[in-house]
């Protein structure tokens, strides 16, 4: 062999794995003078541009060689901006969309650009999701596209290659179960299983029992004949049902949508889903778009939660658009959690939904015991300034690890995540922003809450001092002092950065910020509450709602009063969450809240919508905008969140019961107007917004 031939030979693997780059990124060719579909050439995509003054659909030719796997439902690639040359379209850039409807004609008069290539054949997007997602995008004033985003997945070759598994066999009607401490619960269980849709607001008993309750609730709507969806806030709930549902069902009947499966496993099962192979999906605010077959029941768990609201544009909530499937699908509704939040009150008094709870006697028997201490007497403690606890919260907490594990809720992640002038008590902010600054440990420099910047030189701008004081502490430094008051005793903690899923029934301390409380096996011996105030002083209108729910939350994993379960809070005794939490009447507690909002024209009573961004971008939104009449502006106000030096206001407009639409409608169209008249600056725009202030 030549030396020619030895290097041709060393080099021929380089070129050929260029030759497979370049033929893999190869992109598909405009038809040009192919034939036509003789039956129905036209399609009409939703492209996904997800631009609001193109949210429309487009009609494209569809080719011969292309007429059979172009069906509606199924993923294309387009040309989009293409120019007419010739009597003919040609050039524009690829995008992806979805077929939306085959035509025998055009509405457009000119010529069409022809699909470009058919993705998949697989129908993903169905008419009933299609209306759904152009539903969710009119009431929050967004794009059909950005709805879609949310609603089907990426796809997956090699999952959507694969073939679903059949449908498994029916399940019959389950027992009541745990549902016989409700004195409506066999009641519901029963029209679930005959086919039937009853709406209801459950009230959940503490303890651990309510998954397998809804477990038995989804038994009861398969058993029907019909489809069932549940939506959870987070991974651990996910969890905790899918092992119900499979230890009451088996393997088969349902799907688990969680988003730590991988993009390939997530698909697979969103597929089962959409053919029909499983009739029930248990997952977390993305599956609130599962596309099941003849929907019987969807349940929302703790629909307060504020991961169930979409930080992605046009965010929409769970709770929305549960309701939303459910009255298009004729689907029942379980707004469920140990908490009722005041839309779930507003169902109920207006008679859409029925009240789902246990009689007084019930709650009384397996709720804990609920005490509580101001802060008033934690200030006179001396037990408290060694320990930050009250003398009552330390003796619950010294007797209770004596038969088990106990639970401390701190309001705040972090070391010392809110600080103060040690003289003066001035809030400590950022010079660069005006941030809270914020104490990561006790030997690492304070650093802002909102730009991140390093604080070394810190002095008080009222009075000059440089001493510091804690107006919050974190959970990492109330971790690190309870392990000094109770040397012999475990620590655990559970927030953000490491969230645990269950604690074993032995003594320890369990520190956790709200929500990240891990499930003790057989309950938690007692829970302190701390810090209330850090919760019921928020600005904003839901403070007192949003404090009980993560009270009961955190109280609900405590053991029954008659097994020695207490929770010691620390807050205000007079002040309306701590007296629903004493008495555990979260319906009462909403109830009473919905009253207040209608006197004040709140939402849920009225519809809302918030404007946030620079000032100049707010008044021309604001004067482009035809608002309805009768539609209230309050504002704009200065808002923190800004960069350095800019500065950023928020406008809330509000309209009647009924003219919900016509608000969305009207931003939608003066956004659009803003695009056409180039105007640079954007504006932050949401629809039922969960912050008020």
């Amino acid at each position: 062999m030549s030396s020619t031939d030895e290097a041709g030979g060393s080099g021929a693997p380089e070129q050929l794995a260029f030759i497979r780059e370049t033929v893999r990124r190869a992109k598909p060719r405009t038809w040009l003078g192919a034939q036509r579909a003789e039956h129905l050439p036209v399609a009409r995509v939703l492209v996904d541009k997800g631009l609001l003054h193109l949210d429309q659909f487009f009609d494209y030719a569809v080719p011969a060689n292309m007429a059979e796997e172009a069906q509606p439902g199924v993923r294309v690639r387009v040309r989009f901006g293409a120019r007419v040359v010739n009597g003919r379209r040609e050039g524009g850039e690829l995008h992806d969309g979805f077929i939306v409807e085959r035509r025998a004609e055009s509405d457009y008069a000119g010529p069409l650009a022809p699909l470009a290539q058919v993705l998949s054949p697989e129908p993903v997007l169905t008419p009933a999701l299609l209306r759904l997602c152009r539903t969710v995008a009119d009431r929050y004033a967004g794009t059909l596209a950005d709805v879609l985003q949310l609603a089907v997945p990426p796809r997956h070759a090699k999952a959507e290659a694969e073939p679903s598994p059949p449908p498994a066999p029916l399940p019959a009607a389950p027992e009541p179960g745990s549902w016989s401490r409700y004195p409506q619960g066999p009641e519901f269980l029963t029209a679930l299983a005959a086919g039937h849709a009853p709406r209801a607001v459950w009230t959940a008993l503490p303890g651990p029992n309510w998954p397998q309750e809804i477990a038995r609730a989804v038994a009861a709507t398969l058993a029907g004949g019909r489809g069932a969806l549940v939506v959870l806030p987070d991974g651990r709930s996910t969890a905790r049902v899918d092992e119900a549902l499979g230890e009451l069902l088996g393997g088969g009947l349902h799907a688990t949508l969680a988003a730590d499966l991988g993009p390939k496993e997530r698909y697979r099962r969103w597929l089962a889903v959409s053919r029909g192979s499983v009739r029930a999906a248990v997952g977390t605010r993305a599956a609130m778009f599962a596309p099941v077959r003849d929907l019987g029941l969807v349940v929302v768990w703790s629909d307060g939660d504020g991961s169930h609201a979409d930080p992605r544009a046009p965010h929409p909530h769970v709770r929305e658009v549960a309701l939303l499937r459910a009255a298009e699908e004729g689907a029942g509704v379980l707004l469920g959690g140990h908490a009722v939040t005041v839309e779930g009150a507003q169902l109920v008094n207006t008679g859409w939904a029925r009240p789902l709870a246990a009689d007084r006697a019930t709650v009384r028997e397996v709720a804990p015991r609920v005490r509580t201490v101001t802060d008033l007497d934690q200030a006179r403690d001396a037990a408290a300034q060694q320990a930050r606890l009250p003398s009552l919260a330390w003796q619950t907490a010294r007797e209770a690890l004596a038969t088990g594990p106990v639970l401390i809720q701190v309001p705040r992640r972090g070391y010392v995540p809110r600080l103060a002038c040690g003289r003066c008590r001035t809030p400590a902010r950022c010079r660069h922003c005006e941030g809270p600054l914020e104490a990561a440990s006790s030997d690492v420099p304070l650093r802002c809450g909102w730009c991140g910047e390093a604080e070394e030189r810190w002095h008080c701008t009222e009075c000059g001092s440089f001493r510091l004081r804690a107006q919050v502490v974190g959970a990492r430094r109330t971790a690190e002092e309870l392990g000094k008051a109770f040397p012999r005793i475990p620590v655990r903690t559970s927030g953000r950065d490491a969230v645990l899923p269950s604690v074993p029934a032995e003594p320890a301390l369990v520190i956790s910020t709200p929500g990240a409380e891990p499930v003790a096996e057989g309950g938690y011996a007692a829970a302190l509450l701390l810090d209330g105030w850090a919760l019921l002083s928020r600005p904003d209108l839901r403070a007192g709602e949003e404090a009980l729910r993560l009270w009961l939350a955190a109280a609900a994993l405590v053991r029954p009063a008659g097994e020695g379960g207490t929770v010691v809070v620390v807050a205000e005794p007079t002040a309306r969450a701590v007296q629903a939490l004493i008495r555990w009447d979260p319906a009462g507690h909403a109830a009473f809240e919905l009253e207040e909002r209608a006197q004040l024209h709140f939402p849920p009573v009225s519809r809302m919508a918030s404007l946030t961004g620079s000032p100049g971008a707010v008044a021309d939104l604001l004067g482009l905008t035809r608002l309805p009449e009768g539609a209230d502006v309050l504002g704009p106000v200065p808002v923190p969140g800004g960069r350095r030096g800019e500065e950023v206001e928020r406008a809330l407009l509000r309209v009647a019961p009924g003219q919900g639409a016509a608000l969305a409608a009207a931003l939608k169209a003066a956004q659009i107007a803003r695009i056409a008249l180039r105007t640079p600056e954007p504006v932050k725009v949401r629809i039922d917004p969960l912050e008020i202030g």
